[in-house]
């Protein structure tokens, strides 16, 4: 048998495959079609300090070999996740980890510090691409200073695994990366989506409601990949790798590049069982190539 077993830190994972935040709900919703104990770590949608209604429709447009969305983080607050969706997922078989979100420093630290209360959430995720209110709407995770200030807030407060989420909208990702590192952060994982616009050309406006959104699918992962090795050369802690992985070769690649795990997202709207198919195949590809471990790959290139 292949053994398919990672460790971020502290947080143990039965195989590398998990989902990224926003595409598989509370993994409450796909319970009917995936058996969810077999899927490393489900990361659940974002979730801030106060309920947040989200940007106007039309919030999504397909592009050639992806899609664009600005949903806008909607999600009905931590308290409401805690009192009412906490309940129904802490026994799930899986590693359950809550993405938080917020626009200050201050403001994650608390979404933080009320999820660290829950029992059965081992790790949360940052999302540092939100916009920080203080420095006129620049996202925290495009400047070092503000990564680690986020870093720094939660990582006083929070005593779990602490995985930090980076943005590729930057010009140098590893730079940010030994940021959050040097501030406590036990994983980073990456990419989040690439910031794009799509234009309807018969209605001469934007095809999304706010005119940009993230990038996200297959056209994405040869950037994705590229980051994740510049990233894995240049910090200690694991990373974990995503962007527009759609079959096990393309999760493959991640190791090799140097991720420890993987995350899936895009594809899960097409396939809702693609992460079963993911992790199979990487069993299957591992026994074939004399294998013993998926360790054996990561970080071959």
């Amino acid at each position: 048998m292949v053994d398919l077993n990672v460790n971020i830190n502290q947080l143990h994972l039965s195989n590398p495959v998990m989902t990224a935040s926003g595409t598989f709900g509370y993994g409450l919703e796909f319970q009917d079609l995936v058996p969810l104990e077999e899927i490393g770590g489900i990361i659940v949608k974002g979730t801030t300090l106060q309920p947040r209604e989200g940007n106007d429709y039309p919030r999504m447009a397909e592009t050639p070999s992806g899609m664009l969305n600005c949903v806008g983080l909607q999600n009905k607050g931590v308290d409401y996740f805690c009192d009412h969706i906490y309940p129904q997922i802490k026994d799930i078989k899986s590693q359950m980890i809550v993405n938080v979100s917020g626009n200050t420093p201050e403001n994650y630290a608390e979404c933080a510090a009320k999820i660290d209360a829950l029992d059965h959430i081992p790790a949360i995720e940052l999302n540092i691409s939100c916009p920080n209110v203080h420095e006129g709407g620049m996202a925290f995770g495009v400047t070092c200073s503000g990564a680690e200030s986020v870093v720094r807030a939660v990582r006083r407060v929070y005593h779990k695994t602490l995985i930090v989420k980076l943005s590729p909208n930057v010009t140098d990702i590893s730079e940010i990366a030994r940021a959050c590192e040097a501030e406590g952060a036990d994983s980073v994982s990456l990419i989040n989506t690439l910031m794009g616009m799509a234009i309807d050309i018969e209605r001469r406006q934007p095809k999304l409601s706010i005119r940009t959104g993230g990038l996200s699918g297959p056209a994405v992962k040869p950037v994705a990949v590229r980051m994740v090795w510049d990233v894995a050369h240049a910090v200690k802690i694991p990373v974990i790798g995503l962007g527009g992985i759609m079959n096990a070769a393309d999760a493959i690649e991640f190791f090799m590049a140097g991720a420890t795990a993987i995350q899936i997202g895009t594809a899960n709207f097409i396939d809702p069982t693609v992460t079963l198919k993911v992790k199979n195949g990487i069993a299957e590809w591992l026994e074939s190539h004399g294998c013993h471990s998926v360790r054996d790959i990561i970080g071959v290139v």
